[in-house]
């Protein structure tokens, strides 16, 4: 059983570790001395001895910010990405000590900077590709049956079938559904090839006489009552237990735990804007973005002023109020584009295609959206962000919350001049659900990465867009 042989894995994964940093750091000196600088190690400004006695401290070292990372955390189910973060972690946080040791702390000014550049390339690599073809040799062993992890699903829900879809789709995570136990199907029902051996009470005959790697609690929430219960069974077996809340239907989203003073707190949504420290990151990206995004179109935006002003009367710029942070109304600012109009008609509908009201130079501001140019003075004054969901008029946020389920999610972080939805192609007359689904997704996934990425896209697919009239 996995139980059984995880110890021993796990000192080999570790004795591994111990090699790749070892070998790492003798190539990143030979390639130094032997290829860069093309001489024998006794002409070089430190002895040998002197490189390698670093290693008593270096390699204990690593192991030991490797624990510390989660390195040797359990890998089964942890994206392959996720695992690369935190060797690069590790790594990065090793070199760093690794410099300060040397240069601040023993004052060792001699020691190769390139060695140690070379060396922190090196182990990064090696760890990771051993990585690689670690997972590549047990998903091998586990398609022919060895290094299974067996579980049993305790509870017949939801929950429990979409722990057992993804268990099924993912083979080579190494799990064997040993079977179901359930009060209210009948023993025998199968789902997906997994049967139902039974009722709740048989998990105090199972346990013992099975030998089970782990228990999945999936219990519907009409029988949250035996949950006390069924998890003081697993608990007195020894066999490790994990929870799968049966909470899609009211939460359907990803919601993350918290500890106050010891109460285990479930926040409903992970808005990583939340943070103060996150948010002012991205405020000061707004606030720099946009300076310099006014200063250098400002010839574009002199230029599209004065083309909107010959091209019909009325006012340079449009003004519209909008639904923003925390649903607080704001005026945002656009080029006209469309001939003057009274305040009634204007809020009649959306533009749609061939709209007549759409100037000649408004049809080609909206087909690029330089129209959207101004709000860089709304972002500048942080009503709006460079990234996020886009704002809506009042009448439609009232309309779309309760037709549309999650909709003032967009809410919680202030609006954008170009968001997740835009890039994907969802702007203009196109499905509402699915821009709150990419603006959903974007709230919960922020990261300054995947802002950078997004104003990338913007350039190749949200400027120019067909549904964009």
């Amino acid at each position: 059983m996995i139980k059984d042989n995880q110890k021993v894995f796990n000192r080999l994964h570790v004795l591994m570790d111990v090699i790749i940093t070892v070998a790492s750091y003798a190539l990143a000196y030979v390639i130094k001395i032997y290829i860069i600088d093309g001489r024998s190690p006794e002409v070089g400004v430190l002895p040998v001895r002197d490189y390698f006695m670093v290693l008593l401290f270096l390699v204990p070292g690593y192991v030991i910010l490797y624990f510390l990372c989660n390195v040797y955390g359990p890998k089964r189910t942890v994206k392959r990405r996720h695992e690369f973060a935190a060797i690069f972690q590790a790594n990065t946080l090793g070199i760093a000590f690794y410099i300060i040791i040397l240069y601040v702390v023993i004052r060792e000014i001699n020691y190769s900077r390139w060695m140690m550049f070379l060396f922190y390339m090196l182990n990064i690599f090696f760890t990771c590709l051993s990585r690689v073809v670690l997972r590549s040799m047990l998903r091998t062993i586990r398609r022919k049956g060895y290094n299974l992890k067996h579980v049993l699903v305790v509870g017949y829900s939801r929950a429990a079938e979409q722990y057992i879809d993804r268990l099924l789709w993912n083979p080579q995570w190494g799990y064997k559904i040993a079977g179901i136990l359930d009060d209210t199907v009948p023993a025998g029902t199968l789902y997906k090839g997994v049967k139902v051996l039974g009722r709740l009470a048989n998990l105090e005959v199972i346990l013992p006489q099975s030998e089970l790697d782990e228990v999945a609690i999936a219990l519907a929430l009409k029988d949250y009552d035996n949950l006390e219960h069924v998890v003081n069974v697993c608990e007195k077996s020894g066999v490790h237990t994990k929870f799968i809340p049966d909470y899609n239907s009211m939460i359907p989203t990803r919601p993350y735990t918290e500890d106050l003073m010891g109460l285990p707190v479930i926040n409903i949504r992970y808005v990583p804007l939340s943070s103060n420290s996150n948010k002012v990151i991205k405020r000061t990206m707004d606030v720099i973005g946009s300076a310099c995004g006014i200063v250098l179109l400002s010839p574009l935006l002199l230029i599209l002023a004065a083309l909107v002003k010959i091209s019909s009367p009325g006012p340079v710029i449009f003004r519209q109020e909008r639904v923003g942070l925390h649903s607080k109304p704001f005026y945002m600012y656009k080029f006209r584009s469309m001939e003057q109009q009274s305040e009634e008609e204007e809020k009649k509908a959306w533009t749609v295609r061939d709209d007549p009201r759409v100037t000649g130079i408004g049809k080609l501001m909206r087909r690029t959206s330089l129209d959207e140019l101004p709000q860089l003075f709304n972002i500048l004054k942080g009503d709006m962000s460079m990234v996020g969901p886009r704002p809506e008029r009042p009448l439609f946020v009232e309309r779309f919350r309760e037709e549309i389920p999650r909709y003032m999610v967009k809410h919680q972080v202030r609006p954008g001049l170009t968001g997740w939805a835009q890039v994907n192609g969802f702007r203009g007359d196109t499905s509402i659900k699915k821009r709150i689904d990419c603006d959903i997704y974007y709230i919960e996934n922020w990261t300054i990465g995947f802002d950078i990425k997004i104003i990338f896209l913007t350039f190749f697919t949200g400027f120019v867009n067909k549904n964009a009239y």
